[in-house]
């Protein structure tokens, strides 16, 4: 079969190599792998090291991991090395080309599939007016001035044939904003949960819809225009065909495999490979009936729910063999397709730049301008504007199809590939320069323990891991003194890891109207803490949300929540080892998260250490006795910890005892200015006041001498209190200097990781404080001074 008969086609690009195999026959005899394998895994290997090594060379300078691909294709192809006809016939021969160039299209369809299963459609109708205006402007104003000035160089320029007739292709390739693109995009930026990623993630989506609304009225025409009414029913009918099943068989039988999957159980095996078996299965069929295989793959992911058991199964098993394996191969033979010495037609040239750059500010005009009208900063608006232009695998793919159906020529495919990696290469160092989640998190007054007054309402974040954390969560507000003049607006985050969903989430929790009858995690834990709230109406008011995101950008969850809710006091659960089905990812994700949460939390922090074996709450009555002990060696932070402990100590179960740790030398047990020592003295001597009207606290000072007399003291404290509390940073000194020896990760500061150290037995909970750090105008951190409330 000859290539040219291909053009005009509507096969796939997958189509048109099983046709080639099947017309050639299979290369070097009957055992094609005697010759496909070898040459496969070497050129798999020649991609993924200069991959790697482009990479590197341009992490320096922001670049994304696509640009570093596609680049690593570009060099080994004809445009560089391949211009030594030695190494291109023995690296590249012609013969193996076709089975690299079917893995990659093959990879392509996969991850369809894959994106498929991560989307869920609700964050269209969820997304909101700005989202809605951002995504239908962001397709229609560039697809508007592109194909207008597409029309007039058309019409007044003697265009050449090949240009005219791929300019409509271009103009929509560069009109999409493609929302596997995006994310991938944001993920990398690190900023997916960020306010601008969540709109730009919604945005996409809404774009993406757009563009194939307009994709299917134009194909509608395209069938109408063929004059054949058996072609339009048989057509219509295959379609329809093809959706009934999908819909109704298809994805109850999904469903019916996460109904029968405990939640504490993985997906068996066998549903996984039935899985893979109807991807492959549902892409031949749509090939047979008329539908690209890569659109059916995608087709066949939306019935599939996102999430677990069976999405994240899904997820779990193939991305790492996709996003590693097959992808870099799909991007790859896309630079090796390249020859940049096509290129030769400068007034080409000129065209199609001309069309790049009118859609690329067509694109920033559409979806700048309704951020603009609803006051978002020009600068947050301009990084989405960006961040909507650019360009990924599905451009890409796109790229190659019209390629391969003979639409473009290989100059013009050049020319397109080149924007492509330019547009998305110059994007990504201005989007991190511009955009920077965490300054918005500068608070622009006191959000600290120390500050608050007596008789104003407490705002805590409280962040749950899993259930286990919930208990000792409880136990803490109970202590916490409560009343009626200054109660405790309790918001509970339920933070969850980004699994088999492409966007992040933050959402209030809605009850159901009936109670479900297997109800997920995230619903027992905000069961227990509304049936706290019911306890104590007039003390406690619980607001529930639930963020899922990646680990490495959890803390932007929890840094936004406590921003929004004007939060006095955030409290995250140390894991301070792995669970049963974790792994030492997740341990290490959890460190990231509390130093990231450290770093930006616009109010103070408290990291809550439960050592006690049975994870259930204290009985606290009239009639009990809660005993707290503050460790204090001097800082801001341990009379933040001070601060709150005298909160509790008005708590009628509470006994309250400050340590107070002295050398018996001049020198301090930690460094600090004249100004941070007149305040620790200060904050001690009004406590010492209070111990002389009541029994239930009281003062009492401890002189070491080593770092070993600070942890025999620790040790004696975890067996005969009930919560200990520290601050989380001293100054430096001898002491302090031994003390960090003992444990260099140090997140929570020297003396909270001897506390929270699985070798110290106990059963006393540890709480470690941080005061606010970020504040407008703030320059001191030991400035204590009250500023000017602001009603907000």
């Amino acid at each position: 079969m000859d290539e040219r008969d291909h053009e005009g086609s509507d096969r796939s690009y997958v189509c048109y190599h099983l046709n080639q195999i099947s017309s050639r026959g299979l290369p070097f005899g009957d055992n094609p792998l005697g010759y496909s394998l070898p040459s496969f895994l070497l050129q798999f290997s020649l991609i993924s090291i200069v991959t790697r090594l482009v990479q590197l060379i341009l992490r320096p300078i922001g670049q994304p991991l696509i640009v570093a691909q596609i680049l690593g294709g570009v060099l080994l192809g004809p445009s560089v090395l391949g211009r030594m006809m030695p190494f291109l016939a023995k690296a590249f021969p012609k013969t193996s080309r076709l089975v690299l160039d079917t893995v990659s299209v093959f990879g392509f369809m996969l991850l369809v599939f894959l994106i498929g299963v991560k989307t869920d459609l609700s964050t269209v109708v969820k997304s909101g007016r700005r989202a809605l205006a951002v995504g239908i402007l962001g397709f229609f104003v560039p697809l508007g001035l592109t194909g207008l000035v597409a029309f007039l160089l058309n019409e007044f320029l003697s265009l050449d044939h090949d240009v005219a007739r791929a300019l409509p292709h271009v103009v929509f390739i560069l009109s999409m904003t493609a929302f596997p693109v995006v994310t991938c995009f944001l993920e990398e930026l690190k900023i997916l949960n960020s306010e601008v990623g969540r709109l730009a993630s919604s945005s996409s989506l809404v774009c993406d819809i757009c563009f194939w609304f307009v994709t299917c009225i134009d194909f509608m025409a395209e069938l109408a225009k063929t004059n054949s009414l058996n072609v339009i029913i048989g057509s219509s009918l295959s379609a329809g065909l093809f959706f009934i099943i999908v819909i109704l068989v298809i994805r109850p039988a999904a469903l019916w495999v996460i109904h029968h999957t405990p939640e504490t159980r993985p997906v068996k095996q066998t549903y996984i490979f039935l899985a893979l078996v109807t991807v492959m299965a549902t892409g031949l069929a749509g090939e047979v009936i008329g539908i690209h295989a890569t659109t059916a793959s995608f087709i066949l992911g939306l019935i599939v729910p996102d999430g677990p058991p069976l999405g994240a199964a899904l997820v779990e098993t193939l991305d790492c063999f996709v996003s590693l394996m097959l992808l870099p191969l799909f991007f790859a033979v896309s630079g090796l397709n390249v020859d940049i010495f096509h290129i030769q037609n400068l007034k080409n040239v000129g065209v199609l730049q001309l069309v790049v750059l009118v859609a690329f500010i067509g694109k920033l005009m559409g979806s700048m301008l309704p951020l603009i009208l609803c006051r978002m900063p020009f600068r947050d608006a301009f990084s989405l504007g960006l961040i909507m232009n650019s360009k990924g695998i599905v451009e890409l793919a796109f790229l190659n199809e019209i390629k391969n159906h003979k639409i473009v020529t290989e100059e013009i495919y050049a020319i397109m590939i080149v924007s492509v990696v330019a547009t998305t290469g110059v994007i990504s160092p201005i989007v991190k320069f511009l955009y920077d989640p965490s300054k918005r998190y500068i608070a622009y007054k006191r959000r600290t323990l120390l500050h608050i007054r007596s008789n104003d309402e407490l705002r805590i974040l409280a962040c749950i891991h899993q259930q286990e954390d919930v208990h000792s969560i409880i136990s803490l507000l109970q202590v916490s003194n409560t009343t009626r003049d200054s109660p405790i607006n309790l918001v509970v985050l339920h933070l969850v890891k980004l699994t088999a969903r492409a966007s992040s989430l933050l959402i209030a929790h809605r009850e159901r109207d009936k109670p479900p009858r297997n109800p997920t995690q995230s619903e027992r834990i905000f069961k227990i803490f509304k049936k706290f709230e019911q306890q104590y109406p007039e003390f406690f008011r619980v607001h529930c949300y639930k963020g899922i995101s990646p680990y490495m950008t959890m803390h932007t969850d929890v840094c936004t929540l406590a921003q929004e809710k004007r939060t006095t006091l955030i409290i995250l659960p140390f894991q301070k080892q792995c669970t049963s089905g974790d792994s030492g990812e997740s341990s290490h994700a959890y460190r990231h998260l509390n130093k990231r949460v450290f770093d930006q939390a616009p109010c103070s922090v408290g990291i809550l250490i439960d050592h006690r074996i049975l994870k259930s709450p204290y009985v606290i009555t009239e009639h009990s006795a809660f005993r707290i002990v503050v460790l204090f060696f001097g800082g801001i932070d341990d009379r933040e910890a001070l601060a709150y402990a005298q909160r509790m100590s008005d708590h009628t179960s509470v006994r309250l005892t400050v340590l107070r740790f002295t050398t018996p030398s001049q020198t301090e047990i930690v460094a600090g200015t004249e100004r941070g020592k007149m305040l620790d003295a200060d904050i001690l001597n009004n406590f010492k006041l209070r111990t002389e009207h009541t029994e239930d606290i009281t003062y009492r000072e401890k002189t070491v001498t080593s770092g070993m007399d600070v942890i025999m003291v620790a040790r004696s404290v975890v067996n005969a209190y009930n919560l200990v509390m520290v601050g989380r940073r001293h100054g430096d000194s001898p002491i302090m200097l031994q003390l960090a020896k003992w444990n260099e990760r140090g997140e929570l500061g020297a003396i909270g990781e001897i506390l929270a150290a699985s070798e110290l037995k106990g059963e006393a909970s540890i709480l470690v404080v941080q005061q606010q750090t970020r504040v407008w105008g703030l320059r001191d951190p030991e400035e204590d001074t009250h500023l000017t409330r602001i009603k907000l």
